[in-house]
C-alpha cells in the first residue's frame, strides 16, 4: 500500500537528515508574474521564431554567474520558488522537487502530477550519476491493437492524442516522491508549498500561455472541467493579463501533503482520475484502480558514453535519449567533425549524417528493456561506432532513410520501425547546489495539454503518453517492434524469439535527454530540453558548442541549430536563410526544412573556476537565475 510504501532501493545511507524550512516565497514569487528576461515566445509561431531567430547566436545575451546554487526552468515562478529552497539551506534535489510542482501550475500544458518525468542526478556525497525513470507505463489491459477502431482500422494519430484513450499511468509525483525520500531533505509536504500558494494565489498570464491555450481551444473544449480551467467565464480563451488561479489544484495538493502518497494512486484522487479516463465519452481508456496502486519510480543504471575527455551521463530506456546521444557522440568522435568550422557546410553534414545514423538505430532496436532485448552495450561500443562512422562522406549526404547498423548482441530478427510521433511540448529543468549536487530532469504530460482531460474537480491534466508508443504492433514479416504496446500478457522477446510472461506495464519509448557531463569526475554541465523526437538532436547540438566549439553556456543555446532525425535536415532560421549554405547541403544530396524555433534548453556550467553559470533559452519562456 502506499502508505506503507516503500522505494524500489533502500534509503541512501549518505543522504543529510532533513534540515531544510522552507521560507514564505509567495512575495517574491509574484515579483516574477510579469516576467522581463528573457523576451517570451512561442517556437510554433512562425512569425515569432522569424523574430527570435535574429537575435540566436554567440553575444546574444551572457549566462546569469553565481557562486552557490543556481536553477534554470522554463517559468519565472519555478525558477525563484526553487531558488529560494536552496536558499532556505535545501539541496537540489530538494529544489527540483518544488520546481516540478510549481511547473504544473505556471506550465500545466507541459508537465505535472498527471504525467511522467525522467531525472539524472549527479550525488557529490558518492560523487556517483543516478537515473530515476518515472515514465508513465501502460495499463495492462492496453493491447497490440489498441490504437484500431472497432473494424480494424488504425485511428489516425490526431484522433488519438485526445481523451481517456491514451492515458498512461502518471509517475511524475512517486519519481519526485522517491527523489526526496532518497536524497532530499525536505518532506513531500514542504516540497508542494509553494505550488499550493501560487495555485491558489494565482499569477498573470503571459503571452506565450494564451497563445498555447488558443492553440488548443478546440480539444479543450471537448471536456467541461478542461474549460473551466482555460477559459474565461464567458467562455473565451484566458488571455494574456488575466489571472490564472487553480484553486482546485490547491486543494489537491494539499490532500497529498496532508495523506501522502496513497491520496494519490489508491485514494479518492486515484477514484477520480479512473473515472475520468474510463468515462470519457469521446475514447474512453481502460486505466484502473489497480493499475494506479502498482505503479513504481525504477532507478536504472545510467548511460555514459566519454566524448573528447568528458564523461556524458544520460537517461537509460525506456528513454532513448542516453543511448542515442551517445551512438551520436560516438561517430562524431570517430570522424573529422572536430576539424570543420562550426555552422558551415562540412560540420552541418557531419552532424547531420551522425544524427541520421544514430535514429536508424534507435528506431531499429530501443524500447522498454524490461520487455525486449536491447543490445545497449553493443550500440556504445566505440568499435562499433568507428565501423558506422565509415559510412560518414564529406562530399555525399547518406540516403534520406539511413540504414540501421548490426552492433554486438543485436538481436536475431527485430522489425525496422519508424518512429512514433511524439510533440514538442513537455519541459526541462536544471538545479545546482552549494554541494554542487546536479539534478537535471525532463518532465511531460506528452502533448500540450496532454489528453486534454482535467480531471474534474483536482485541477490537473491527464498525459496521453500511450501514443508515444508504435502503432504498428508488427512488421510486415511479423516480427515485433521494439516500441510497440504490450497486451495483459507482458512477455519479454530474446534473441532467440522465445517469451516468458512477466508483471507490470510497459513503458513507452521516449526521447527526453536529461544530461549531466562530467570531467575527471567532477560535474560540468547539465542540460536538456523539451522538443519530441528533436530532443536528441538538441541536446547534441549544445553540447557539441559547449565542447568543441568552446562556447559559454548562454552562447551555446542561443546557437542555432541542425536536427536530423533519418530524414530531412531541419535547419533554424539564421542558417535556413543562409542560402549559399542551403544550396550547398542541397548540392550533396540533404534535402533542407525551414525548422522555425526548436527546443528549449535549460542549462548549468560549474566552471573549474568555482562559479555556476546558468542559462534559460531565449526561444520559451524561462529564467535563470542563482545567488
Amino acid at each position: 500500500m502506499w502508505k506503507q510504501y516503500k522505494p524500489m532501493i533502500r534509503r541512501n545511507p549518505s543522504a543529510p537528515t532533513r534540515r531544510c524550512a522552507l521560507v514564505a516565497v509567495l512575495p517574491l514569487l509574484l515579483l516574477c508574474a510579469a516576467p522581463a528576461f528573457p523576451q517570451s515566445v512561442d517556437p510554433s509561431d512562425p512569425g515569432v521564431a522569424r523574430e527570435i531567430g535574429d537575435r540566436f547566436g554567440p553575444g546574444a545575451s551572457g549566462p546569469y554567474v553565481a557562486r552557490n546554487g543556481m536553477v534554470s526552468t522554463a517559468s519565472h515562478q519555478a525558477t525563484m520558488a526553487a531558488l529560494e529552497t536552496l536558499r532556505a539551506g535545501g539541496n537540489a534535489f530538494d529544489a527540483a522537487a518544488v520546481a516540478q510542482f510549481v511547473l504544473n501550475v505556471t506550465e500545466p500544458y507541459a508537465s505535472g502530477i498527471g504525467g511522467g518525468a525522467f531525472l539524472v542526478l549527479y550525488d557529490a556525497e558518492t560523487g556517483k550519476v543516478r537515473n530515476i525513470d518515472g515514465r508513465e507505463e501502460a495499463p495492462r489491459g492496453f493491447h497490440a491493437d489498441s490504437f484500431r477502431d472497432a473494424d480494424g482500422k488504425l485511428v489516425p494519430f490526431n484522433e488519438r492524442i485526445t481523451g481517456g484513450h491514451s492515458v498512461g499511468v502518471p509517475g511524475t509525483l512517486a519519481a519526485m516522491a522517491h527523489l526526496l525520500e532518497n536524497y532530499g531533505t525536505i518532506r513531500l509536504a514542504e516540497a508542494l508549498e509553494p505550488a499550493i500558494r501560487i495555485a491558489r494565489e494565482g499569477f498573470i498570464v503571459t503571452e506565450p500561455f494564451a497563445r498555447n491555450i488558443r492553440s488548443h481551444v478546440e480539444r479543450l473544449s471537448l471536456y467541461p472541467a478542461s474549460a473551466r480551467l482555460f477559459f474565461r467565464p464567458d467562455g473565451t480563451p484566458l488571455q494574456a493579463g488575466d489571472r490564472f488561479r487553480n484553486p482546485d489544484f490547491a486543494d489537491t495538493l494539499e490532500r497529498i501533503a496532508w495523506e501522502g502518497l496513497s491520496a494519490f494512486y489508491e485514494g479518492e484522487i486515484a477514484e477520480d482520475i479512473v473515472k475520468t479516463v474510463r468515462e470519457d465519452t469521446r475514447r474512453p481508456g481502460l486505466l484502473t484502480l489497480e493499475d494506479l496502486a502498482n505503479y513504481r519510480p525504477v532507478e536504472r543504471e545510467p548511460v555514459s558514453v566519454r566524448y573528447r575527455g568528458y564523461d556524458v551521463y544520460g537517461m537509460n530506456l525506456p528513454s532513448s535519449g542516453g543511448i542515442t546521444l551517445g551512438l551520436m557522440l560516438n561517430l562524431l568522435e570517430a570522424s573529422d567533425f572536430a576539424e570543420a568550422p562550426p555552422f558551415r557546410a562540412d560540420s552541418i553534414h557531419r552532424m547531420a549524417d551522425a544524427q541520421n545514423l544514430a535514429f536508424a538505430d534507435r528506431n531499429r532496436y530501443l524500447g522498454d528493456a524490461d520487455f525486449v532485448d536491447v543490445p545497449s552495450q553493443g550500440l556504445l561500443d566505440k568499435h562499433y561506432a568507428k565501423e558506422r562512422a565509415e559510412l560518414l562522406e564529406t562530399e555525399r549526404a547518406l540516403p534520406t532513410s539511413a540504414p540501421f547498423g548490426v552492433p554486438p548482441g543485436a538481436p536475431v530478427a527485430r522489425a525496422d520501425a519508424t518512429s512514433a510521433p511524439e510533440p514538442v511540448s513537455t519541459t526541462h529543468f536544471t538545479v545546482v547546489d552549494r554541494d554542487r549536487n546536479v539534478a537535471s530532469v525532463t518532465t511531460t504530460i506528452e502533448q500540450h495539454f496532454g489528453s486534454g482531460l482535467v480531471v474534474p474537480g483536482r485541477g490537473f491534466l491527464l498525459n496521453n503518453e500511450l501514443t508515444d508508443f508504435d502503432a504498428e504492433a508488427l512488421d510486415e514479416d511479423g516480427n515485433p517492434v521494439p516500441n510497440a504496446p504490450d497486451g495483459e500478457r507482458k512477455t519479454r522477446r530474446t534473441a532467440l524469439g522465445d517469451a516468458a510472461e512477466t508483471e507490470g506495464g510497459k513503458r513507452p519509448r521516449s526521447s527526453m535527454t536529461p544530461t549531466i557531463v562530467l570531467r575527471d569526475g567532477k560535474p560540468r554541465f547539465a542540460l536538456g530540453s523539451p522538443g519530441g523526437s528533436q530532443i536528441i538532436g538538441i541536446t547534441l547540438n549544445v553540447l557539441l558548442n559547449l565542447v568543441d566549439h568552446d562556447m559559454d553556456v548562454q552562447a551555446a543555446i542561443n546557437a542555432p541549430r541542425a536536427i536530423a532525425r533519418n530524414g530531412p535536415l531541419e535547419l533554424e532560421a539564421p542558417l535556413f536563410r543562409d542560402r549559399e549554405l542551403r544550396e550547398e547541403l542541397e548540392r550533396r544530396g540533404f534535402t533542407v526544412r525551414d525548422a522555425q524555433a526548436i527546443g528549449s534548453v535549460q542549462a548549468i556550467e560549474i566552471g573549474e573556476d568555482g562559479w555556476l553559470r546558468g542559462a534559460a533559452d531565449p526561444r520559451r519562456e524561462g529564467l535563470a537565475v542563482g545567488y
